[in-house]
């Protein structure tokens, strides 16, 4: 009698610990532009820089109670740096927004679009696959989302380390130019983005 009762707890205790897995309610969730933001992040041999991009649009799709879709779009000629300022700042940004790195006169946004979603196992946290788009050129690019939902609306927050040469940003590239010494820049560049929507 005591072994069944036993039994008993540990089936009650695995069904209660599968309850603790929330599902989210379906739909088509807008991103919240105010709240939702992207920080940069760019490495040189003789030091660093970050900085912001603002979100123009986007949305997260939920069917079933998961995520299984979605995407966003950047504003490029919003970027800035957030570790200098007054001449040096003014000078990086304008050297960001021209043909050297992301040509936002000719380029003026970029985007991702998730092609695949797959569940980690736990709550809220995925991998996610999508095509990125800088320059008019598109490449896949996968990495971990976690999402949560406070009741008012979803978070998604992802961290997504990007090969600028990839997308045909070459400069002070040590991929592609030789002796370039301590003026290299790394190919690599780091975005933290969170996607809050309403």
């Amino acid at each position: 009698m005591k072994q069944l009762r036993n039994i008993i707890m540990i089936v009650l205790a695995i069904t209660a610990m599968s309850f603790t897995i929330r599902n989210f309610r379906d739909g088509n969730y807008a991103v919240n532009i105010k709240k939702s933001s992207v920080i940069w992040h760019g490495k040189k041999v003789t030091g660093e820089h970050f900085g912001t991009i603002n979100v123009q649009d986007g949305q997260l799709i939920i069917t079933d109670g998961e995520l299984t879709g979605g995407s966003f779009t950047i504003d490029m000629s919003s970027i800035t740096s957030t570790d200098l300022t007054g001449e040096y700042l003014q000078k990086l940004n304008g050297h960001l927004k021209s043909v050297d790195f992301f040509g936002v006169e000719t380029y003026p946004t970029s985007t991702l679009k998730i092609t695949k979603v797959i569940s980690k196992g736990t709550n809220g946290l995925y991998e996610v696959t999508g095509n990125l788009t800088i320059k008019n050129i598109t490449k896949s690019v996968t990495f971990d989302t976690q999402l949560t939902d406070d009741g008012n609306g979803l978070t998604a927050i992802a961290d997504i380390t990007i090969d600028r040469s990839t997308f045909d940003i070459r400069y002070g590239s040590g991929s592609f130019f030789d002796n370039l010494g301590d003026k290299t820049i790394y190919d690599d560049f780091n975005l933290k983005i969170k996607l809050v929507t309403n």
